[in-house]
């Protein structure tokens, strides 16, 4: 089998990994580089594979960054399946319409400007209908579910806690009658996160290819970023100011509705002031994907499970409005006042949010509160770093808001969490990728695991292509192994599937098998588990449209609830 990385190799953007075993090639994730002008030219550099023969796509998750050159891909000749959760095809379905629609119009923007200055016409790198044809291939599949790819490969997909529907990639490879097993890491989750399950842990593996975007850095703790950010909020509000947050339309948005819905049900101390406060969503995929979020409530962890059962919905509270036309947008920069603006997109690099700071950097009063990654060459990360001025649709704005990063609130595994995982492998790996990650990031990362795990990572640096023997279990740099023939020393034998699976379900599936007798076949096993977590999305969604069903209809005439409870005591009238 060959690995060539095709991305996300010398920064944090572009994911793509290219896979061959004879005459099998698939890629792990398709993924848009994001950041300065430099990042944004290779999108439209061609692939180092002809895309024609490519027979699938493993897509991890539907952030832009891993998914966002799939449109480009079938528009260079790809007609193969994109395998990934179900959660994550809910996704695909606005991210990719909405990317090829900022694509279209970016360009449109330039071709203006071009064409009065006698230019060459640009064209987008795709458009809303290349985005609308790609989503005929998309093939869902559930947690845990094995399926078999081709006649030599099989996948599962377990959860990695970074977004609604991520995945860690579980893939076994058969060469020559030996089996292989190799593990994508996808994007890590934080564990203890609200809304979404801790990252799974994962026991057995012979290559694993792990992203390392906080190698070198921890986070600070979550419940101080939470009290750090009512603390903005309130303090900005009470000097009459805006705080306006980019964010990430999936995932980060829907983690700081469910804070900002904690703030006004349980924080007594500052009820009075929040109560005059409101927040907005201003951007109507990020409403989109909150409305996706609602109706994948199975994959929820426990404590969001508990308040959607119990009839709260976590994803709203009374001071939350959602803006979708540009009108509702540009209100907000005209009212004086005080108020939360949530807009995307998170690296301020495109979207409402660039009008948002152009209304807002300037002013002292303000706060700007980032609360994700800023890769490099991006506006964000300009800010961070301390730009005295800006440039926004050609104006220069000064930098006088306060600027906040508050990294606890970041939906990657920091260092210590990204150790973790590495570190619950059972067996020493035969070798350990690591990629999405800055150079810095990645090399300390792998001194670390040398040092405390005794393992050797290799630093993926540019486009480089890796062979891994199957039947040696030897590895080779493949591109070295052209030239010199240079061979690496013998590694483990090859070991089955055996995951840690952590989750309520396990312990169902367990019972099951006692009740089935030892005989079980695995086939059983995974039909169980699918009819399991069928049930659980039933129960879970059912409960929430019971709730939306009656919320509108509670008895609001006085009288006739008081006559109902004299009637009726104790009951809850409808």
């Amino acid at each position: 089998m060959k690995i060539q990385f095709a991305g996300a190799s010398s920064g944090v953007t572009g994911s793509c990994h290219h896979l061959t075993s004879g005459e099998h090639q698939i890629l792990l994730d398709c993924g848009q580089f994001q950041g300065g002008k430099a990042q944004e030219a290779l999108n439209y550099e061609e692939f180092p594979f002809n895309p024609a023969e490519i027979e699938c796509v493993v897509l991890s998750h539907a952030h832009i960054d891993h998914c966002g050159r799939l449109p480009l891909l079938v528009k260079r000749g790809f007609t193969g399946k994109i395998y990934c959760t179900d959660a994550t095809a809910d996704l695909l379905d606005i991210m990719l319409k909405d990317s090829g629609y900022i694509h279209e119009k970016e360009v449109e923007w330039q071709n203006r400007k071009g064409e009065r200055a006698g230019r060459e016409m640009l064209e987008p790198l795709y458009t809303y209908e290349d985005a609308v044809d790609t989503l005929q291939y998309v093939e869902p599949v559930r947690y845990d579910q094995q399926i078999d790819i081709n006649d030599n490969m099989k996948i599962v997909f377990s959860d990695a806690g970074h977004i609604l529907g991520s995945a860690i990639v579980e893939l076994w490879v058969t060469e020559d009658g030996n089996e292989s097993k190799l593990v994508f890491s996808g994007d890590l989750g934080v564990q203890g996160r609200p809304i979404l399950k801790d990252p799974t842990m994962i026991k057995h593996a012979d290559y694993v290819i792990m992203e390392s975007t906080y190698g070198n850095r921890l986070h600070p703790a979550n419940e101080a970023s939470i009290q750090d950010l009512l603390d903005i909020v309130i303090n900005t509000t009470k000097r009459g100011g805006n705080v306006i947050i980019p964010s990430f339309a999936v995932g980060r948005t829907q983690e700081l509705i469910f804070e900002f819905n904690r703030f006004y049900n349980e924080s007594e101390k500052y009820r009075e002031e929040l109560e005059k406060i409101k927040v907005y969503i201003d951007s109507p995929m990020a409403t989109n994907a909150t409305e996706i979020f609602e109706k994948n409530a199975q994959v929820f962890d426990d404590e969001t499970k508990e308040y959607i059962l119990n009839g709260d919905n976590p994803l709203d509270f009374p001071n939350l409005e959602f803006t979708r036309s540009s009108e509702e947008s540009q209100a907000l920069n005209m009212d004086p006042t005080p108020k939360v603006i949530i807009s995307a997109s998170g690296m301020c690099e495109a979207g409402r949010i660039r009008h948002h700071l152009k209304h807002n950097l300037w002013d002292k009063k303000n706060s700007i509160v980032f609360v994700g990654y800023q890769a490099e060459g991006t506006l964000g990360r300009a800010i961070i770093e301390g730009v005295e001025s800006v440039s926004l649709f050609g104006e220069d704005i000064a930098v006088n808001a306060e600027i906040h990063n508050l990294e606890g609130f970041s939906g990657h595994a920091d260092q210590n969490g990204l150790f973790a995982w590495i570190a619950s492998f059972e067996n020493q790996p035969k070798q350990v990728f690591l990629v999405h990650g800055e150079e810095e990031s990645k090399v300390d990362f792998a001194k670390l695991v040398k040092e405390k795990l005794g393992y050797e990572p290799v630093v993926v640096l540019g486009n480089s292509e890796f062979e891994l023997d199957m039947e040696t279990a030897t590895l080779v740099n493949y591109a070295e192994a052209k030239e010199e023939g240079a061979l690496y020393e013998e590694i483990q034998q090859v070991r089955n599937k055996i995951s840690n699976v952590h989750s309520d379900i396990e312990q169902i599936l367990y019972n099951a098998n006692l009740a089935m007798g030892k005989d079980i076949s695995e086939e059983q096993l995974v039909q169980i588990k699918n009819i399991v977590q069928e049930l659980e999305k039933a129960t879970i969604n059912l409960g929430t449209a019971v709730t939306e069903h009656f919320a509108d209809r509670w008895i609001v005439d006085e009288e006739r609830e008081d006559e109902l409870d004299r009637k009726h005591p104790g009951v809850r009238h409808y």
